[in-house]
């Protein structure tokens, strides 16, 4: 028996099995190695967040930033002010020499945003409405980013942060099953880690316990307590001497002196600076290292430190110091976020929509198998072959591009696997048409195609349009659907196509020989 044509159609679609069943294996089989696709919070279960940003405290933080600039800047240029004091959105201070100004405005004018209100020499400096609204916008942009740094080095497997209306951030983590787990990644979410080195304020120390903190605020002071005792305060001078934005890194160590858990922490340039300057011009009096308003520790400095590096301690665990690690390396929140609405989902739960999904979708494809094979005969074999392929080739691909599969995503598949056969059903009924017509096998099986191609081709192109759409502006399970039917309609356009067209090109010298067309296309001459 002559063996049939293999022809370029059948050569890309072998090609295309090859590499369905090489990646998509690892999914399938569940095995340790190898690209998988990743199940979505639905389908395995995790924890739901919706997290509001306190944006008015970005403002606050910003303002605060821009004092310690200024403090910073006066001293180095021997500026002398007096009553240097920030509230809320409000920096005020007053400059004893009136020869200055020029120099000091001039570095006031190289900070964007600022209104300043000057009377005499008393200076009063807020953000103007443009700056706020920026502000606000990056710091929540901020937080997303930061959070989902932090919860890819907390090790989960595609968590999803994604922001929600103008003010709100979405945060999905699949795979979190024990309380444990839960907490210690709501805690890494919700950690501001803002670290902040503060001066004592040795004069007033003494009066940390006895002193309100509105009245603190009036000599430009604030009081933390200390982290591992509340009763212990401390008197602290407001405007810090540099913060967390200038952190590079943070690492876990361990103590020489008693083995504990440490977290060593390195500044930028400018930030070793500030540091290496302030440390040099204090020695004898205490620095504290503030971490998110708490006082980790205030040692006294002995002499200037160079090097833009230093360390907090404060009695960690070594899963704490980890945890810190992390948040402080990410960045800090330049707002804190609040939990607006918490939800978890039991892994029972996710198997029991995997189970049913897997159920929707045999049945589905058995249902197509059958009808294909009853109505159109050998041709509905190549149909159900190419079938197979796509889901073998979809499955490949989104485990290749580590995508994840959820619940919408599944019926997506469902319905991807409708939509492939009906190319097939619309080129069969034009082989059938032609063939009717008299038509000879070869013309029918050419001519089909050809017919066929501009219907499937424009109805598959509008619905892709459709399925782009829904990317672009859906979100969450919306996306995981539209994921799964544009890699869907993409393959089918190959297997559906290209596949079975080579399979009759295979077959046709078979075909002709038997004089059974009715067989193989599922009909009888009349």
């Amino acid at each position: 028996m002559r063996s049939g044509k293999v022809t370029y159609r059948l050569v890309v679609l072998l090609l295309a099995v090859l590499f369905g069943v090489f990646f998509s294996a690892p999914s399938f089989l569940q095995t340790q190695n190898g690209s998988k696709i990743n199940l979505g919070l639905d389908l395995q279960g995790g924890l739901y967040m919706l997290l509001g940003v306190e944006t008015e405290v970005a403002i606050e933080s910003k303002i605060k930033s821009i004092a310690a600039s200024i403090n910073y800047y006066t001293k180095k240029e021997d500026i002398l002010i007096d009553k240097l004091k920030f509230k809320q959105d409000v920096i005020e201070f007053n400059l004893i020499d009136p020869d200055e100004s020029v120099k000091l405005e001039k570095m006031l004018s190289e900070i964007q945003g600022l209104v300043i209100d000057k009377r005499d020499l008393s200076y009063h400096i807020t953000l103007s409405d443009e700056e706020k609204q920026s502000t606000i916008q990056y710091a929540i942009d901020q937080a997303v980013e930061t959070i989902r740094n932090r919860l890819d080095q907390f090790g989960l497997a595609e968590p999803t942060v994604a922001k929600q209306g103008e003010d709100k951030i979405l945060v999905e983590l699949p795979g979190i099953k024990t309380q444990e787990d839960e907490q210690r990644a709501r805690e890494l979410i919700a950690k501001a880690a803002h670290l902040q080195l503060m001066a004592v304020d040795d004069k007033r120390q003494d009066q940390a316990y006895t002193m309100s903190d509105a009245q603190a605020q009036a000599y430009g002071n604030i009081i933390y307590s200390d982290v591992k005792n509340e009763e212990i305060k401390y008197m602290l001078k407001a405007i810090p001497v540099l913060d967390g934005s200038m952190l590079t890194d943070a690492r876990v160590a361990f103590s020489q002196q008693n083995n504990q858990p440490i977290i060593n922490f390195s500044l930028n340039s400018e930030g070793a600076r500030i540091f290496g300057d302030f440390t040099g011009a204090n020695v004898g009096k205490r620095l504290a290292i503030v971490l998110d308003g708490k006082v980790y520790s205030a040692p006294v400095i002995n002499e200037r430190i160079g090097g833009g590096s230093g360390q907090i301690s404060g009695g960690f665990s070594v899963q704490e110091a980890h945890d810190v690690a992390i948040a402080l390396r990410s960045g800090a929140l330049l707002a804190p976020v609040k939990m607006l609405e918490k939800r978890s989902i039991g892994p029972s739960l996710g198997a029991e929509s995997i189970e049913k999904s897997m159920n929707a979708l045999a049945f589905a494809a058995a249902m197509i198998v059958v009808f294909m094979l009853l109505y159109y005969g050998i041709s509905g074999v190549f149909a159900n072959v190419a079938l197979i392929a796509n889901v073998i080739i979809l499955v490949a691909i989104m485990a290749l591009f580590g995508a994840t599969l959820t619940l919408p995503g599944m019926a997506g598949i469902v319905l991807t696997i409708g939509m492939a056969v009906d190319a097939n059903v619309v080129i069969n009924e034009r082989i059938r048409e032609l063939l009717r017509d008299g038509a000879s096998l070869r013309q029918s099986v050419q001519k089909g195609y050809e017919n066929a191609m501009s219907a499937i081709v424009d109805a598959n192109i509008t619905t892709l349009i459709t399925v782009i759409a829904l990317y672009a502006y859906g979100t969450g399970p919306v996306k995981g659907f539209a994921v799964t039917m544009s890699i869907g309609i993409l393959v089918s356009m190959l297997t559906a196509i290209l596949g079975t067209h080579g399979f009759f090109d295979y077959f046709m010298e078979k075909i002709e020989r038997s004089g059974k067309t009715g067989f193989w296309f599922g009909y009888k001459r009349d």
